[in-house]
């Protein structure tokens, strides 16, 4: 691979995957709304110049997409919904007009698009696909992703689950509020949490990359556990005696306070990486545990 581009790629997950394309030599362009010396601007919605980049790049990544961690408000929810929308939509319009467009196209998705599970794991094959305001947001987003199937263009959407890394994301929250002594279960407990180490992250695109998968990969370590596991882990992680465990309705009140929403705490996400460990992938950090023993 010679170059990568990299749309909304400003963020915690787009930082980390430029750094780790760059120590292969190669050359990473980035499309972002921030108007900065290392990115190339784009609304996220309109095609412009930004689309020459794409002649010849070996592989586009798409991340835009308002952050959902606010209420769920009618204009948060339009935000939402149109901040992924549409910078697919331009994307698929770019890359269709390329005369040599990328071979690979990754498109973000999330592991939110399948229901509440406290038994089963959701695979790619078996995974049950709900109906409410997140799960549909992510239908969508797929949706639009492959309503185009250019020839050569090989696609794949990326349900990832939560990304656990010390330069952005839920981690640096969690260790805040264990270090306050709130680092007890939250709800019953019992929903189980899907995550994924950052390096591993980086390293499972790479592998999509060089690799044959097409169509939904759920981009998450194999061994997803409840809540008052991984808050007991991340405890004994940071030496941390204790944590006072939050109740369902203290946490819908702490999320209005803040805005955000309990479902990003409550929902059980039970994922597993089916395509990626039948194709081969294996995972530095395949346990919580490693996982926090080398980020804490």
């Amino acid at each position: 691979m010679k170059k990568i581009i990299i749309a909304g790629g400003t963020g915690f997950l787009g930082v980390a995957l430029r750094k780790h394309f760059e120590k292969q030599g190669i050359v990473v362009i980035t499309l972002s709304r921030k108007r900065t010396l290392n990115t190339t601007y784009w609304n996220g919605k309109d095609l412009a110049d930004w689309k020459s980049h794409l002649e010849e790049a070996d592989v586009l990544i798409n991340l835009a997409g308002k952050s959902v961690d606010c209420r769920y408000s009618p204009a948060n929810k339009q935000a939402i919904l149109s901040s992924r929308i549409d910078s697919t939509r331009v994307l698929n319009e770019a890359v269709a007009q390329c005369k040599t467009p990328p071979k690979v196209f990754l498109n973000a998705s999330s592991a939110t698009i399948y229901v509440h599970s406290e038994t089963q794991w959701n695979t790619e094959e078996n995974g049950v696909i709900g109906d409410d305001f997140s799960m549909n947001i992510a239908k969508s987003w797929e949706q639009e992703f492959f309503s185009t199937q250019p020839d050569g263009v090989r696609k794949v959407a990326l349900r990832t689950s939560i990304v656990l890394g010390n330069d952005g994301g839920a981690l640096p929250k969690m260790k805040l509020i264990t270090k306050l002594g709130m680092g007890g279960k939250q709800g019953r407990g019992n929903q189980f949490v899907s995550w994924i180490h950052i390096t591993d992250f980086c390293r499972a695109l790479d592998f999509v990359i060089h690799g044959e998968l097409s169509g939904p990969v759920n981009i998450t370590a194999p061994q997803p556990l409840r809540n008052k596991e991984f808050t007991t882990q991340l405890r004994k992680s940071m030496n941390i005696p204790f944590g006072i465990s939050q109740p369902t309705w203290l946490l819908e009140l702490g999320a209005a306070i803040i805005g955000t929403e309990t479902e990003l705490l409550l929902k059980s996400r039970n994922v597993y990486p089916q395509r990626l460990v039948d194709a081969g992938f294996t995972f530095n950090y395949p346990t919580v545990e490693r996982c926090l023993a080398d980020l804490i």
